[in-house]
């Protein structure tokens, strides 16, 4: 029996097919460098992420008690709903050597913005005032305005805060209207702690950027 020959059609062109390589390379490199930038921390075998372990034995940072006592009497929200969250983003990766005390308000459909504006103090004693925008993507709707709260982990020097953090995908925490997630940067983590938060929570991710100075521009 003669075999039957098929022959496989070209989606594309070979022309504008070498066309579009360059701007589908671009985009894969582009998400991947996305994706190592949120990653959340690996996993050892105590629960914990290695980089809390690492942040768990520093003495330099701030304490557990005086840091939730703090959170508590700025939030003015549910005392237990902000000590667990504390707890949590203390056990997940130790001592914060710099927190964050601000207001900031935003809305969402679908795509969503941020605006805030605080006061940086790092454990070492340097402040200053800090700005902060950014959008979000995901089912996500609502709006919200109020104070927050942030935890600041691994940073090297008070002016390194100046940078864009993206949202680590799946570390949304909520309870007792208490919402907290992770933004990352390399091995800078910072975890806003924010009351009522409602939807505005949802599941969008996006990126936090840190500015010296007010910006509207979100991007």
């Amino acid at each position: 029996m003669q075999g039957t020959l098929l022959t496989v059609p070209r989606l594309f062109p070979s022309a504008p097919r070498s066309r579009l390589m360059g701007p589908i390379a671009a985009l894969a490199v582009a998400l991947f460098l996305s994706g190592c930038a949120s990653a959340p921390a690996t996993q050892n075998g105590d629960g914990g992420a290695d980089q809390g372990s690492q942040s768990g034995d520093q003495t330099e940072g701030y304490d557990k008690y005086e840091t939730t006592q703090e959170a508590v009497d700025f939030l003015g929200g549910s005392a237990e709903g902000i000590a667990r969250a504390v707890d949590r983003a203390f056990a997940d990766y130790g001592r914060p050597n710099a927190i964050i005390k601000g207001e900031e308000g935003g809305g969402a459909i679908v795509v969503g913005l941020r605006y805030g504006m605080g006061e940086f103090m790092a454990k070492s004693g340097e402040k200053q005032t800090v700005y902060w925008q950014g959008p979000s993507v995901g089912w996500d709707f609502g709006g919200d305005a109020g104070r927050v709260f942030m935890l600041v982990y691994n940073l090297p020097r008070p002016d390194l805060i100046f940078q864009r953090f993206a949202g680590v995908n799946g570390s949304a925490f909520v309870v007792g209207g208490v919402g907290m997630q992770y933004l990352r940067s390399q091995s800078i983590v910072v975890a806003p702690i924010r009351v009522g938060v409602g939807l505005r929570l949802g599941a969008g991710v996006g990126y936090t950027q840190f500015t010296q100075e007010q910006s509207y521009n979100p991007f």
